[in-house]
């Protein structure tokens, strides 16, 4: 991951509870205990750290910025990224675990470190990974999955889920959003220890396409000129947008060539194309769904370029190519 600058507000950790009409079916339950309706009030506040507090210089996130953020292991290392989403339940890219049984993954939330100590962290096994049915590893369409969690976390300061996107949000090109994850950092440079942020510019799907052979269930978010990216190590992690008070996640880490490169932006897969999907699975206690919106005429409806992209989704890794 390629690394910026940038001021996060601060948030009280303030856990209230308020029934509202758009609450999700299972918090209405009448029979409801103590510990459920605690966790139902926590869910409902999506996408709020009360820790986000860092001014960010481009060398890592802070402690608890990023609660959502998961580092799954397989064989005793980090190999992807992926976000809480409600107290059982993980989102993350298909590509990390196509055609692995879920025993072999440990998944790490509230963690910072990879290799310090990380004192508010918890650990959990996968019982359950849900690929997309319609996941082509040849293009990277619908390149998401689900995990599940041996055992429910508990809510605390470093740990709490995003919201997602709901079906209709809209990202104009140039909007800001973050990324994080443990990814590389640079060319022949060791993975980071620390959790690292970086905020990019989202580029439209028209423009996008004249670099690779995207579909509407991809989104792209980079630099022209460069400097700026995610990269190996940072699949299936958050990209994530700032509304109002809440973080909601509109990507999921996917696919790139090289890192960082210009006009070669990152794809990820559109969190807001998987709502029915999500919620086919997650019939209980579900994510909090919020719809992004954008302000006026997105730049990317004149966007044109000379020639068409020769690259088809994300193609094998070389020294050129690569997954995220």
């Amino acid at each position: 991951m390629f690394l910026f600058s940038k001021n996060v507000p601060k948030y009280q950790f303030i856990l209230k509870l308020v029934f509202q009409t758009s609450l999700e079916q299972s918090c209405h339950n009448s029979q409801l205990t103590r510990s459920d309706i605690s966790i139902c009030a926590v869910s409902l506040d999506c996408g709020i750290p009360p820790l986000n507090t860092r001014i960010v210089g481009g060398e890592e996130a802070a402690a608890g910025a990023w609660p959502w953020q998961i580092s799954m292991h397989r064989g005793g290392g980090h190999v992807c990224g992926g976000s809480l989403i409600n107290n059982l339940w993980v989102l993350t890219a298909a590509h990390c675990n196509a055609g692995v049984p879920p025993e072999q993954y440990t998944l790490y939330i509230g963690r910072k470190s990879q290799q310090g100590a990380n004192p508010q962290e918890v650990s959990r096994s996968v019982t359950q990974i849900i690929n997309h049915p319609d996941y082509n590893s040849e293009t990277s369409d619908n390149d998401i999955s689900l995990m599940k969690m041996s055992s429910p976390v508990s809510f605390t300061q470093f740990i709490l889920p995003v919201c997602l996107a709901a079906s209709g949000s809209s990202l104009h090109a140039g909007t800001d959003v973050w990324v994080t994850g443990w990814g590389d950092i640079g060319m022949s440079l060791p993975p980071p220890e620390n959790l690292m942020e970086v905020e990019l510019p989202i580029v439209g799907n028209r423009k996008c396409s004249c670099s690779y052979a995207i579909t509407e269930n991809m989104l792209c978010a980079g630099q022209a000129e460069g400097g700026k990216d995610s990269c190996q190590g940072d699949s299936g992690g958050p990209l994530v947008r700032k509304q109002n008070s809440r973080w909601i996640q509109g990507g999921v880490v996917s696919f790139g060539i090289g890192c960082a490169l210009p006009g070669l932006p990152g794809v990820y897969a559109r969190v807001s194309r998987y709502e029915t999907w999500i919620k086919s699975h997650i019939t209980e206690n579900q994510p909090g769904f919020i719809k992004i919106t954008s302000s006026g005429t997105d730049s990317d409806l004149s966007a044109s370029c000379s020639t068409r992209p020769t690259v088809t989704g994300a193609a094998p890794i070389t020294t050129a190519a690569r997954k995220h």
